[in-house]
């Protein structure tokens, strides 16, 4: 099925989009263009006015030098958080940029596995050339919708029973394919799941500080800081 953008469509992603810009370049003082992306639906195109947007750094970089870089633009953090989604997670710092929580900067805490990294293309990502010329990426909806961009829009395929299609488009593994299939399968089955660890810290502690408190209480979270930062 095609899905023609309206012109009042065309503002609101051209907006998050906007957004999402000021983000990447305030970021470029202290990362790499090439570690920085956006993805989800800015990146894919299929927004709606509630939809978020999402920066990720793909390596880890030392949060504070995160946090300095943003505020050196202007950006005030509101919220600070640890989240570990399962015990064999790679931990993540996310950096909520305003009070709605529209936008974020999520890096993780350690290096992110393959299929860890796979997360962002399955969902749709841009890096940060891209983003400053307009370039979107196919990814998958939360509903299990493969999203392909058009000139007028995008195409939207179903994601179950096409699973090597998706993987092909997207240039992921099958066996992330697979693995995203069954996680929001069972997440539309049961409702929204939660996290193995989510973190909210104080304004006044560090995240290098939350990382060692965290790694004395919790023998996961500290195994996964060990063992991914070698």
């Amino acid at each position: 099925m095609e899905v023609e953008y309206s012109p009042e469509h065309w503002r609101l992603l051209r907006e998050k989009r906007r957004k999402a810009l000021e983000i990447v370049r305030a970021l470029s003082r202290t990362v790499h263009p090439g570690l920085v992306v956006i993805h989800g639906s800015v990146a894919r195109g299929d927004v709606h006015p509630g939809s978020d947007v999402d920066v990720a750094i793909v390596e880890p970089v030392p949060p504070g030098l995160v946090e300095e870089a943003l505020e050196a633009s202007g950006f005030a953090v509101y919220k600070r958080i640890i989240v570990m989604a399962t015990p064999r997670s790679t931990p993540k710092a996310y950096l909520v940029l305003d009070p709605s929580e529209e936008r974020v900067v999520s890096l993780p805490l350690a290096r992110l596995q393959p299929r860890e990294r796979e997360f962002y293309m399955w969902g749709g990502e841009v890096d940060a050339t891209g983003l400053e010329r307009g370039a979107r990426s196919p990814g998958v909806t939360k509903r299990l919708v493969l999203v392909v961009p058009t000139p007028r829009g995008h195409v939207e395929e179903p994601v179950l029973g096409n699973e090597g299609r998706v993987a092909e488009v997207l240039g992921i593994s099958l066996e992330t394919v697979r693995e995203r299939v069954r996680v929001l399968s069972r997440r539309r089955e049961l409702g929204r799941t939660g996290v193995y660890i989510k973190v909210e810290l104080p304004p006044e502690e560090p995240f290098e500080e939350a990382v060692r408190r965290l790694s004395a209480s919790n023998p996961f979270f500290r195994r996964m800081m060990s063992d991914r930062s070698r």
